[in-house]
């Protein structure tokens, strides 16, 4: 497990509808000082709006990565950086599906329960280009899960049934107000009312 960077910038995070949110995002192929800049930013950006992953396409970048820093259930954290992930999850009898709420730094504010497997392990290349495996259960699987999610073209929206879809953008537009457009650069307004507990990604 690689120590994240700690020297990079803060950048707006992108909201759902932009194209570059919904489309399989292109392979990382280079691996360099463009790559490392990049990961630094998305970490300081990641700890900017207090969640516990962030992917590429979320900070406007169509590139198949991610970075998290976030706690399994028994509260251990992991941390690392992820490019190209290929996602393991259980299967037949091993199957289990965890409900708890979800919810995405690109859609501030909102959250709603998404049923997911509560285990999951993603390999891929860090930013060096060195094989990386992560796997874990509770709120880490749900975070491994998403963030390759991300890395496909997929929001945690286009796995709800259109009731729960509907309920989630209203909770969003209800919360708009506080999150400015470049947010976290400029921070959140009334942070008080808003809670931490539920995954943030």
């Amino acid at each position: 497990m690689s120590t994240l960077p700690t020297d990079g910038s803060v950048l707006p995070i992108t909201r759902w509808g932009e194209d570059v949110m919904h489309h399989l995002n292109q392979p990382v192929t280079e691996f360099g000082d463009e790559l490392h800049k990049l990961v630094a930013d998305m970490v300081a950006t990641m700890n900017a709006a207090e969640g516990v992953g962030l992917a590429a396409n979320q900070v406007g970048v169509d590139l198949q990565l991610f970075v998290f820093n976030c706690p399994d259930k028994k509260g251990v954290f992991q941390h690392g950086v992820v490019c190209n992930p290929v996602l393991e999850l259980p299967e037949g009898k091993d199957r289990q599906l965890d409900e708890g709420d979800e919810g995405c730094l690109s859609l501030p504010g909102a959250f709603t329960k998404c049923a997911r497997p509560d285990w999951a392990r993603v390999t891929g290349v860090d930013e060096n280009g060195e094989p990386v495996s992560y796997e874990g259960d509770g709120l880490l699987a749900r975070c491994l899960q998403h963030e390759t999610d991300h890395t496909q073209g997929v929001v945690f929206g286009d796995r709800l049934s259109r009731k729960y879809k509907k309920r989630l953008f209203a909770e969003a537009e209800e919360f708009a107000p506080d999150y400015p457009a470049d947010w976290p650069v400029s921070p959140m307004l009334n942070q008080e009312e808003h809670s931490d507990e539920h995954l943030n990604t």
